[in-house]
């Protein structure tokens, strides 16, 4: 447990150093719907915004600043739609990746209904992180307001960017950092379509107020971040494949039975892998790069089916 005192003293390089840390360990790694824990940065009616926001450091009681989440949200041809948290968020195996693996594996073609298919359904990367909103242009009424905060990748690698630096004109800066972070200047842009978050930066280093008392109380505000992330809240394996098996409509078809025999089979040469110490590497393929939109939540799934490609 980390009171406020003991939150203070870690402020500065250790704390950036640890926090470094925890980032390598999930870049290299709940559903909010209408919860009004969550704050949504809104757009003017040209698809631009701007707010100013301030990422904090782990709630009271927790050790985690950010939680990664992957989670499934397409709609299949029965007309339902699928939204779960995958099984993947907490290492575990998820019908969905294994199906999607069977997908890409069925063919070399990169425009084949199945890879197309396996697109379609990909994870979807997630972080979720509280935050202290110091200015929202669209919504001044949460202006002061500590909330949940649910980005993607590219807000991600802003942040990433800040605490590992590229130049060595630039010094390390910890975003989460109370004291000696900085307030996040989140400007949205509307290209070809979709949100872009290219023009966002942190501002100069600050204390978020000059007063301890103050900060102290935005600290108390946070919300819960473990919760996300408990294995209690996901869904089991079986639940997920028969919601999966629903939405595609393969509930007891042979296409369905082709699948989950083509999943074991997978499994089996797997476990074999696994017991073989001493094995020659197998012949790697090139894999033509799929077409992608330019979507802001881009995450390594794509990546993640072209290794599949090369097995």
């Amino acid at each position: 447990m980390v009171d406020f005192s003991q939150l203070k003293k870690s402020s500065g390089k250790a704390a950036l150093e640890k926090l470094t840390q925890e980032l390598k360990a999930v870049t290299g790694n709940q559903e909010s719907g209408s919860d009004e824990r969550f704050w949504y940065p809104n757009v003017d009616k040209a698809g631009n915004g701007y707010a100013v926001i301030r990422f904090l450091p782990q709630p009271v009681n927790e050790d985690v600043a950010f939680v990664r989440l992957w989670e499934h949200a397409f709609k299949g041809p029965t007309g339902k739609w699928y939204f779960e948290k995958s099984l993947t968020t907490i290492g575990k195996n998820d019908p969905v990746a294994e199906l999607n693996s069977v997908l890409w594996n069925a063919s070399s073609d990169d425009a084949s209904p199945g890879r197309k298919q396996a697109r379609e359904q990909k994870r979807k990367l997630g972080y979720i992180a509280n935050v202290y909103v110091v200015q929202d242009q669209q919504n001044p009424e949460n202006n002061g307001k500590v909330f949940l905060f649910k980005f993607g990748k590219k807000i991600m690698d802003k942040i990433n960017e800040a605490m590992v630096p590229q130049f060595a004109d630039e010094a390390p800066l910890n975003p989460f950092d109370l004291w000696a972070g900085a307030n996040f200047k989140l400007k949205i842009r509307n290209v070809e379509g979709y949100r872009n978050y290219d023009k966002s930066e942190f501002a100069s280093p600050s204390a978020l107020f000059e007063d301890d008392d103050e900060i102290e109380a935005v600290w108390k505000k946070e919300h819960s971040l473990k919760s996300f992330i408990d294995p209690t809240t996901f869904k089991s394996y079986d639940e997920l494949k028969t919601k999966l098996n629903s939405v595609l409509g393969l509930d007891g078809s042979p296409v369905a039975s082709r699948m989950q025999a083509a999943v074991a089979q997978k499994r089996v040469q797997e476990d074999l892998d696994d017991e073989i110490p001493w094995h020659e590497p197998k012949a790697q393929k090139s894999a033509p790069a799929p077409q992608t939109q330019s979507l802001e939540d881009e995450d390594e799934d794509l990546n993640f089916f072209r290794g599949l490609a090369n097995k």
